[in-house]
């Protein structure tokens, strides 16, 4: 079993850089206009030839109220009927990807998300899973993950029962907070019964799978009543919980404008409600995972850790990563191969796009030899924190330390600080630095000295 987690103030306080969140490698900043649809079907092509297993992701943009925190894409709209123009454009981008496919292609993972895909109507979901089933190798018998994210405000019992009759089994569930002065701070009015319902509903209706999203660092928060909101979680018994540190860029996110920054938690109060929360989940049972991520012991994410096969991919952690990931709907990003590829993010101009029968790629990147090397090395550190140099020079046919000499007084640097352990043969995050693993992965990062740093959110 991995050590736990040891938590360093003085340790956080040097390292907590702002930094990507490696999703991907390299990561969507670095995409550009050059890669479209004509790059995409020739990737279509290399995965229909190996036979690749596919992941599949259907972003589903719209919700009916605005939280204020959410940096996410997407339409914030009352009108029910927006969807169907959408839902159109969407089975069109399914139909044109699908016959660049084998039939034999079995899509191992399924997820919806958003905005808030239970936005849809009963029916529209029916016919949504019914194109998907018709175009893809979809499973029947259950084995696949198939996950959906669920805004409690916009599912009930008879919600539930239909997801779980498409094919669904597995439920991501946002909450954020418990506290009503926080919930009326960010515009999400959400209480602990609706969400209870909806777990219930879930382990009734036997989804195999459930996670609960926490947002730390919002308005009106504090140590105290965010502990109270980890404390009722517990209780609820999530199989996963993704706890987020939520980052203030009003200046990129307007939504966010409507937060007062008076009432956002000091960065010292930011850190003890994490060293709490880490306690709290600690104490109940749970693993961390990694990146914000915990999960019973019995999760196939912990299972996966332990055994060194987790992976990482747009969806976060994963145990599908040898899938081609194919995104679909506005925004939506494809990894194929060493194809990275995203849809346009404006919906009038994806919906356009596809109506003249083209897909809406508007950028991406193809990985190079060195990318590859450094996507795999970054891999390993935030999934299995730890990296040995052998399985690197044989993949890639290098001199680990040679290769990487330059970077070498910064990871002794690291070495020295207890955040790693390093020798010839293996780096390994040590448990003082598995919450600061994101700032061990960014010495490998080629891009990195480029970028302005106030684009991402800090590692704690």
């Amino acid at each position: 079993m991995l050590d736990a987690i040891r938590w360093d103030t003085d340790l956080i306080r040097r390292y907590d850089l702002a930094g990507p969140r490696y999703t991907s490698y390299p990561t969507a900043v670095q995409f550009h206009s050059q890669v479209g649809s004509f790059d995409l079907f020739h990737a279509l092509r290399d995965s229909r030839k190996a036979l690749r297993p596919l992941s599949l992701y259907v972003h589903v943009p719209f919700c009916a109220n605005i939280c204020y925190y959410c940096a996410c894409n997407k339409v914030i709209t009352k009108d029910r009927g927006r969807a169907l123009p959408y839902l159109q454009r969407l089975e069109q981008e399914i139909q044109l990807i699908a016959c660049h496919l084998d039939p034999a292609q079995k899509v191992e993972q399924l997820h919806f998300g958003g905005g808030t895909p239970t936005f849809l109507s009963h029916d529209e979901l029916r016919q949504l899973m019914a194109q998907l089933r018709k175009s893809f190798n979809l499973l029947d018998d259950d084995s696949g993950d198939y996950g959906i994210e669920i805004d409690p405000r916009e599912a009930d019992w008879s919600t539930m029962g239909l997801l779980r009759e498409l094919g669904f089994n597995r439920v991501s569930i946002g909450l954020q907070d418990l506290d009503p002065a926080v919930q009326r701070a960010v515009n999400r009015l959400q209480s602990l019964e609706e969400t209870r319902a909806v777990i219930d509903a879930a382990r009734t209706l036997q989804f195999r799978s459930i996670n609960i999203d926490l947002i730390y660092g919002l308005p009106r928060q504090t140590p105290e009543n965010f502990a109270r909101t980890v404390d009722e979680v517990i209780n609820l018994q999530p199989d996963r919980l993704s706890v987020f540190n939520y980052a203030h860029l009003p200046e990129r996110f307007m939504p966010q404008r409507r937060i007062n920054s008076d009432e956002l938690p000091t960065p010292a109060q930011k850190l003890e409600m994490l060293q709490r929360t880490i306690e709290q989940l600690t104490t109940a049972g749970y693993r961390y995972i990694g990146m914000d991520h915990f999960a019973l012991p019995d999760d196939e994410l912990a299972i996966a850790q332990e055994e060194s096969t987790l992976q990482r991919n747009f969806q976060g952690y994963t145990t599908h990563g040898h899938c081609d990931l194919i995104g679909l709907g506005v925004s939506a990003i494809s990894q194929i191969g060493d194809l990275y590829c995203q849809n346009t993010s404006d919906l009038a101009q994806y919906q356009n796009t596809l109506a003249t029968g083209q897909l809406a790629t508007s950028r991406g990147l193809v990985c190079n030899v060195d990318d590859r090397l450094r996507r795999a090395v970054i891999q390993q550190l935030i999934c299995r924190f730890s990296l040995e140099f052998v399985e690197i020079e044989q993949a890639f046919n290098i001199d680990f330390r040679g290769y990487f000499g330059q970077l070498w007084p910064q990871l002794l640097t690291m070495a020295d600080d207890g955040l790693i352990s390093l020798d010839n043969e293996r780096i390994t995050v040590l448990p003082a630095g598995r919450l600061l693993v994101r700032s061990v992965c960014m010495v490998f990062d080629a891009y990195l000295q480029q970028l302005n740093h106030q684009r991402f959110s800090r590692v704690i």
